[in-house]
């Protein structure tokens, strides 16, 4: 058949124009609810991903927000009005606590302080998002404007509560961004987590334990059940019923998301049970290496067969004590690589001129580049996943939380070595640096590890997004969800049919010596009357 020109341009604006309807159909709205500091910057990552495929995003944040921006290109805001957030101003004073705890040695005095200086800072933490909650909820315009969005699907980080109960509120399908919850880690929530060979963050144990092991990891399990009892789940409670009743259960909100988007693999976790609804993204944030800016690369050359060091402390720590950052750069001014350092305030005079002190880097894109050769961190999920991803041995200096945790995973595996801030000095710094750098076991073994993670059938992103998607076609995704979360304890472990069964067979066993007691007192008793 004969087409004119314009029958045929007319053909292919039609197909475009079903093309984009064919891509646009499934697109749902979104609302996110992040948490702020390193947290955010994965967060974000899966946004753009979110937006790149049609998905129209709206980001819950606070007139306090630290990271996050009053709307971007990609996504829309509601904010929420705070007096005070989780910021520097929060997170600085802490940080000066801890740092001297940390570096006074491993006495019992010191180990109680530093846990109640960690319990009140979450105790605190959670209470900011507390009032959060109860300044969004009682904003009667924010919530009818979130009500009328006619959203799908509620993205979160449960390591914060907000997200859970404004989903309960919205009655939306909830999706978490997940490797902690607000009671601690995020398979301790949901899946069966024996104690034997599962340790408990904070522990400082692998999972191959001694009977002492054990012991010491069940009373670190009974710790952080102390904690949540009676310092974390009561403040979001009280938020549950006075706005939903008494009825509803932070606890139930807490364990019944549809999907757990973990951010681990069993390349970097220990081996544990899992659940249906639980899809592993770890290393989601890793990419290829991009071209650095002019003046880093140049840096980096300049180093010749010696390569680069990197060293960065996160996003909390923007500086450590003074005396502490001289020994760490005079360490590093008797190498012959050369050192770029994240580091802000304090310059330490003992700085050598093959380091270079900078504000930011594209840390993912150092770690990728053919002369990196050591990575200096203080073991974020984040830092320790993209040294993974690109194969480069660590040297960590943990700080708190599941920074000590996270590297003991790479150095549990041969690519890493740790070092506690208490022990940290020049020679020791030197000297462990240099280890690293000639034991050339390290980096084959994060080599390995890096082959080992990138070795998947579809990439963790991708992932992430596919399950995210599945949950707004399905409007939830209710048939990998176990029930278990609403049985009480007694139930769960059975102790109820326990107490049961033991008691039928005790009575069942008891029964002859019963009934022969009844037949000697009947005995004797018809024996003495006839006498």
């Amino acid at each position: 058949n004969h087409h004119s020109p314009l029958n045929f341009k007319e053909n292919v604006l039609f197909f475009m124009f079903l093309s984009f309807l064919w891509s646009t159909c499934d697109c749902g709205k979104i609302i996110i609810v992040p948490l702020e500091g390193s947290h955010w910057i994965n967060m974000d990552i899966i946004i753009k991903a979110l937006h790149s495929n049609g998905h129209t995003i709206t980001v819950v944040r606070t007139t306090e927000s630290w990271y996050i921006p009053d709307n971007a290109e990609y996504f829309n805001t509601v904010t929420v009005h705070v007096e005070e957030a989780f910021n520097p101003e929060f997170m600085n004073p802490i940080l000066e606590k801890i740092f001297p705890l940390e570096r006074g040695g491993g006495s019992f005095m010191t180990f109680a302080s530093l846990q109640l200086e960690m319990f009140t800072a979450m105790y605190d933490m959670h209470g900011l998002i507390c009032k959060m909650a109860r300044s969004m909820f009682t904003d009667i315009d924010l919530m009818s404007h979130l009500n009328e969005g006619k959203y799908d699907l509620v993205l979160t980080d449960p390591a914060w509560g907000a997200g859970i109960m404004l989903a309960h509120y919205l009655k939306l399908p909830l999706v978490y961004n997940v490797r902690w919850v607000t009671s601690g880690e995020g398979h301790l929530a949901t899946a069966p987590s024996p104690l034997s060979y599962i340790p408990i963050t904070v522990s400082g144990l692998s999972d191959k334990m001694t009977f002492v092991q054990r012991l010491k990891n069940i009373l670190f399990y009974l710790l952080w059940q102390v904690q949540d009892t009676f310092l974390i789940d009561p403040q979001y409670q009280a938020v549950c019923t006075e706005f939903f009743g008494p009825k509803v259960r932070y606890r139930h909100l807490l364990q019944g998301a549809d999907i757990w988007l973990m951010r681990v693999d069993f390349v970097f976790e220990f081996p544990r049970p899992t659940m249906p609804n639980m899809v592993y993204m770890g290393g989601f944030q890793c990419k290829l290496a991009q071209p650095l800016p002019q003046h880093l690369e140049d840096f980096i050359q300049s180093s010749g067969d010696h390569g680069v060091i990197l060293m960065s402390m996160g996003t909390f720590v923007n500086e450590l004590p003074h005396d502490l950052t001289d020994d760490i750069a005079a360490a590093f001014a008797k190498l012959p690589q050369k050192v770029i350092w994240k580091h802000k305030g304090y310059r330490p005079a003992s700085l050598g001129n093959n380091t270079l002190l900078v504000d930011w880097m594209p840390q993912n894109d150092i770690l990728g580049h053919p002369k990196t050769r050591l990575f200096v961190a203080h073991g974020g999920t984040n830092g320790v996943q993209e040294a993974m991803y690109h194969g480069v041995p660590v040297v960590g200096v943990p700080v708190f939380f599941d920074q000590y945790d996270n590297l003991l995973r790479l150095q549990a595996r041969g690519g890493a070595k740790i070092l506690t801030l208490s022990t940290v000095n020049k020679n020791s710094f030197l000297s462990d640096i240099q280890e690293v750098l000639s034991d050339q076991s390290y980096r084959e073994n994060m080599q390995r590890l890096s082959r080992l993670h990138r070795d998947q059938p579809i990439e963790p992103l991708n992932r992430a997004i596919f399950w995210i998607e599945f949950v707004m076609r399905h409007k939830g995704a209710a048939h990998l969800k176990s029930e278990s979360y609403t049985l009480p304890w007694y139930s769960y472990y059975s102790i109820d049919v326990i107490i049961v069964v033991l008691s039928v067979v005790l009575s069942i066993s008891c029964l002859p010596l019963l009934c022969c007691r009844w037949g000697c007192c009947s005995f004797i008793f018809n024996k003495h009357l006839k006498h």
